[in-house]
Formats: structure tokens, sequence, C-alpha cells
């Protein structure tokens, strides 16, 4: 049994999104992290993996060799196995193209009849939310997205997925995907074991010679080439303005709020 999951090394976008003049986002010039909602998917595969203990935890990312650290740092939080892919022949890949290349390499390492996939909501460099369900789709599976709460029993998983006015409870045969959202879980820090075991747990980079077999692997529908989008334009958000304070009574508050919002001719 196995619990895949998907993470992706994105830009800390909490500071300054540094732009290009061409428009496009100056990644080199950001310090990277892993993505928040990946971090969830991490902790509910290893909360799974610990009610199952004969389960493996393999996290696998698509990025450039540096993204190794990042998952030294997943392994040392517990997860079993890494997998980096990483190639010249994947850059630029949209949404569309990464989750081809994510796809071919999970069926690269082989599905079994239990096994989950696991994928943050989405990612804060693009917020497409776009990626794992393609990844489902493309590998003929099941999936179940924005998930709050995870049950697994035998093949059988219980899922409570987050809607804006609610929740639905859903069951979902294995093996399936799921997106993890932030309200799913806290997740848990590195350990010092895990830390000083993190080097010598297995770790392994798939590039194309690897993955080119691959049904799903075709020079038209990978990298730059493949991408059907193309990105107009990144920017920053505006910063919003300091806000005013309202001093005196509450009545004089509620003068003065109604003077202002007439002046910008709001009411």
């Amino acid at each position: 049994m196995k619990f895949i999951v998907c993470v992706k090394q994105v830009p800390d976008t909490s500071g300054k999104v540094a732009v290009k003049a061409d428009g496009t986002m100056d990644r080199s010039s950001m310090a990277a992290i892993t993505n928040p909602d990946d971090r969830n998917a991490v902790e509910a595969a290893l909360t799974l993996k610990d009610q199952h203990p004969e389960a493996r935890a393999v996290v696998i990312s698509m990025g450039p060799p540096p993204a190794a650290g990042m998952l030294r740092e997943l392994l040392a939080m517990g997860c079993d196995e890494a997998v980096l892919i990483s190639g010249r022949e994947f850059g630029g890949s949209d949404t569309f193209a990464t989750s081809q290349i994510i796809a071919a390499a999970i069926a690269h390492l082989g599905l079994d009849e239990e096994d989950v996939i696991f994928c943050g909501r989405q990612a804060i460099d693009g917020d497409t939310a776009q990626v794992g369900p393609q990844i489902a789709e493309k590998l003929g599976l099941p999936q179940v997205t924005y998930a709050a709460d995870i049950r697994k029993e035998g093949r059988t998983l219980t899922v409570r997925r987050m809607l804006e006015d609610g929740y639905m409870n859903i069951q979902v045969s294995t093996p399936c995907l799921i997106t993890c959202i932030k309200e799913l879980n806290t997740p848990r820090y590195m350990t010092v074991k895990g830390i000083l075991e993190c080097d010598q747990k297995p770790y392994r980079v798939l590039d194309y010679a690897a993955l080119k077999d691959e049904p799903l692997i075709e020079p038209d529908t990978i990298g730059l080439k493949g991408s059907p989008t193309n990105v107009y334009k990144s920017f920053s958000p505006p910063v919003k303005g300091a806000g005013v304070l309202l001093e005196g009574s509450p009545k004089e508050a509620v003068a003065q709020l109604f003077a202002a919002l007439e002046k910008q001719h709001m009411i």
C-alpha cells in the first residue's frame, strides 16, 4: 500500500512578488517554499500511514534539481521515499503538461488497489487547482476535491468535502486521488531523528529518458511545446491602504462613518 503525495516548490508570495520586464514572475529572486496546501496533503498521508504501519508514504515533485532540498525536508517529516521529476524537456509546462508528466511518473511507479494519491488543493503561484484533478482524469481514477476530513477502512475512503455553504460526505474506493485544504489538519514538524535519517531514505530522479516510454509522454504534450496556456502577465496585488480609526462615542463614530461614505459617493 502506498500513499503518494504530489508536492510543488513555489515562490514565497508572502512578501513582494518579483516580476520581470516581460511580465513573467522572477522566481530566481524569490525564496522557495513548499506549497502550503501540499504540506496538508503530506500530513494527510502521514496520518494514514500512522494508522497503517505497513503502508509507505511516497512524495513526488516536478521541478529543477534544487527541489531536492524540499523533498529531503518532507522525508525528515516522516515520508519514506522521494521522487523528483526533472529534465529540460519538461521545462515550461503548464497545468495540462504538468499533470501529463506527473501522471506518467505515477504510472511508472505503479498503482496498487489500496493506493491513494494526495495533492494540495492548489498552488499559491498559479491558484488554478487544476493539476490534481487532471492527474486523476489521465490515470482514470475517481477523485474527491477540497477534503476536510479523511477516514480509511479497507479499500473505502470516507471524505468530508467542503462546500461554500456546508459540506458533503463522499465514499470512494481506492485507488483514488484526494485534494486537501488547510482545514484538514496541521502539518507536523520535522523531527531530529527524521533529519538525521532523511539522507539514508530512498531518493531518485526520473528524467525524460526514464519516462519516455510511458504512454502519456509525447513530445507534443509535455514542456512548453505541449502547453496550450499562454501567460499574459504576472503582477503583485496592489497594497491596501491604511485603515482609519474612528474616535469618540459610538454615535459620533457612526456619524463620521456616514460622512466618509457620503464623501466617497457610496451612500
